[in-house]
Order: structure tokens, then C-alpha cells, then sequence
């Protein structure tokens, strides 16, 4: 059944259906408007500068598509200073896993915001430790599907949690929007949130 009309207070300049829960999570309906950008880290770009350019880059080409303020986001999975990317086959997936396994990583989420206060934006670090993983974990994890669509090889909030020992720093960025500095700034760009009665 259609909607009579559109409730939408924010375009997001992504298909993620993770970032649109986390959204919802915080009663903020979407124009869901994705973008089609070039991600190729430049030459040299520190993984922070990354993600923060790829923010940008989807917010400003959201505007395009809509009237609403527009949230562009991207994450990455930085481990010795490399970033990891989604993987694009079972092997590549396991060489993520066995990089990961047993160690500490930070996972860097950018979020960017254009509406009427202009461009505003956050990039936040998390630090996930992970257990060792054993080989015949990696094989069964990569048969359930879950590792091919994710920075990393993995999903935190699926069935990869198992593999998850502790984490410094925002759940939610790393599954894909740190939900404290997000409301910051739809805040700012006059976006309501679920407590809007409130204030």
C-alpha cells in the first residue's frame, strides 16, 4: 500500500539498509536516494581523510536528488594502517578474517551532513578486539553470506558478534553510523529526532 504522503525528514545517500535501522532507531524516517561514487582511496590518504571524503562526496551528490538535509556516510576497517575493503571473493574474505584474528582494529565512520547550516560532518574511530578465529570458523562463516557486502569481512551486529571481544568506542559506528555524533548534527540541520516533543 502506498503512502498518501511522504513523511521523510532526511535523504540518505545510501542503499545500507543498516544505516536506515539505526536511523529508524533514533525516529528518523528517510527518502532512501542512493548515490553512485568513484571509492578508490587517493594515493597516500590517511584512512580518517578516506571515509571523510566519501561522506562528503555522497552528501553533496544527495543534494542533487532532494530537498531534504542529506546524510552521506562510509566506513572503513583499518588494520596496520591498511584499509580493508569489502571482499570480493571467499579467499579474499578469509586473508581479511586471518588478518583480524586474534588482534585490535579500528573502524573509522565518517558521517556528513548537507542542509541549512551547510556541510557538517564527523569522522569517529572505534578500536574492536577480536578473539582468534579458528580456520573452520572463517570456512563457515563466509558459507552463511554474511562477510561478502561488509568493510572488513565481517558484521558486528550478525553473526560475526561471536568473534567480537570487546570494543572501545561506538557500537553503532561500527555497524555503520555512530548514533550520538549523528544526532549532533541532524540537530543542527533542523532534522527531528525522536525526542523532538521533548524539547
Amino acid at each position: 500500500m502506498s503512502k498518501l504522503f511522504n513523511t521523510a525528514a532526511l535523504c540518505l545517500a545510501s542503499a545500507s539498509p543498516r544505516r536506515r535501522e539505526l536511523l529508524a532507531s533514533i525516529g528518523v524516517e528517510v527518502e532512501v536516494c542512493p548515490v553512485d561514487i568513484d571509492e578508490t582511496p587517493n594515493g597516500g590518504e590517511r584512512a580518517d581523510a578516506y571515509v571523510t571524503r566519501l561522506a562528503r562526496q555522497k552528501a553533496s551528490a544527495g543534494a542533487g536528488l532532494s530537498s531534504l538535509p542529506v546524510l552521506g556516510s562510509d566506513t572503513a576497517v583499518v588494520c596496520d594502517g591498511v584499509i580493508l575493503g569489502k571482499p570480493g571473493d571467499k579467499q579474499h574474505a578469509a586473508a581479511m578474517l586471518r588478518a583480524l584474528s586474534g588482534r585490535t582494529h579500528q573502524v573509522l565512520t565518517a558521517v556528513a551532513v548537507s542542509g541549512p547550516a551547510g556541510m557538517l560532518e564527523v569522522c569517529v574511530t572505534t578500536r574492536v578486539v577480536m578473539r582468534t578465529i579458528a580456520e573452520h570458523e572463517i570456512a563457515a562463516y563466509w558459507v552463511t553470506g554474511e562477510p561478502l557486502d561488509k568493510a572488513g569481512g565481517y558484521a558486528i551486529q550478525g553473526l560475526a558478534a561471536i568473534f567480537i571481544e570487546r570494543i572501545e568506542g561506538s557500537h553503532s559506528a561500527v555497524v555503520g553510523l555512530p548514533l550520538f555524533e549523528t544526532a549532533r548534527l541532524l540537530s543542527r540541520q533542523g532534522v527531528p529526532l525522536w525526542n523532538r516533543a521533548c524539547r
